[in-house]
């Protein structure tokens, strides 16, 4: 099986009424299927904006990207990929089970099949019973469980998220990363997940992008030793903080690039 995602000399520019942006430049990387890739940098350095592309949100100016070996456009036809948003965009006036079902209708799914594929996803993310409340009558982090299970809903093999967590306090971040870390190794998705948290990307990822300022270029790819199976205390290891270090240390090299 080849790569999931593979860019290659990948750049991007706006133009804006003020001239042109470059967001990306010549951005390359190839995620495997099954990693856990995080992206960690400063505001504005293009995190999200490869993110959209791999989702055909945006459109690169130069380079080449491909998404289950097509093109972003036919993987985003072809439904390739879930994406969870930094917040949970949840109807209000549809139940939570409801808006899990959104997508099933919007593709046509038979009701039956339907059915099962919410009660399924809901399980996965220990929301079982919560299928007919509303939004509001859930907290931020189930909020955004019910936005992971909606994206979870078709089964694609790529999820793609946007700092999903970071709204939320500590305490409810730690407890989410623990879950997803679960939900990874149960479903063997592929993971593509933006953070401005070195902790959060350190502790989730099996490979962590480190990109510079403005123009958005890779400073550096680190693959983590960890193993797959992560106590949250595995934070206090040596190995985590040693990881952690280089991630910092790569991030201060990436403003090097600025000017």
């Amino acid at each position: 099986m080849g790569p999931v995602v593979v860019a290659e000399g990948l750049d991007l520019t706006f133009r804006t009424n003020d001239g042109p942006v470059q967001a990306l430049s010549d951005v390359s990387l190839s995620v495997a299927p099954g990693e856990f890739v995080s992206f960690i940098g400063p505001s504005g350095c293009g995190k999200t904006t490869f993110l959209r592309c791999v989702a055909a949100l945006e459109t690169p100016t130069g380079g080449r990207l491909s998404v289950n070996g097509m093109s972003a456009d036919a993987a985003r036809k072809a439904r390739a990929y879930g994406y969870v948003f930094q917040a949970a965009g949840l109807y209000p006036w549809r139940t939570i089970g409801g808006n899990v079902r959104l997508p099933l209708e919007i593709m046509g799914f038979p009701r039956a099949e339907q059915d099962r594929r919410v009660k399924d996803v809901l399980e996965l993310v220990e929301l079982s019973g919560f299928e007919k409340k509303f939004p509001w009558q859930l907290s931020g982090g189930m909020q955004q469980r019910a936005s992971i299970a909606r994206a979870l809903a078709f089964d694609a093999d790529l999820l793609l998220m946007d700092e999903p967590f970071g709204a939320l306090d500590e305490i409810v971040r730690d407890r989410l990363n623990e879950e997803l870390l679960g939900l990874w190794g149960r479903t063997g998705k592929t993971m593509l997940f933006v953070t401005h948290s070195i902790p959060e990307a350190v502790y989730l990822s099996t490979k962590i992008v480190v990109m510079s300022p403005r123009p958005g270029r890779i400073a550096e790819v680190i693959e983590s030793p960890l193993p797959r199976e992560r106590p949250l205390d595995i934070r206090d290891s040596a190995a985590f903080l040693e990881i952690a270090h280089r991630v910092r240390e790569g991030l201060r090299a990436g403003h090097a690039y600025e000017g």
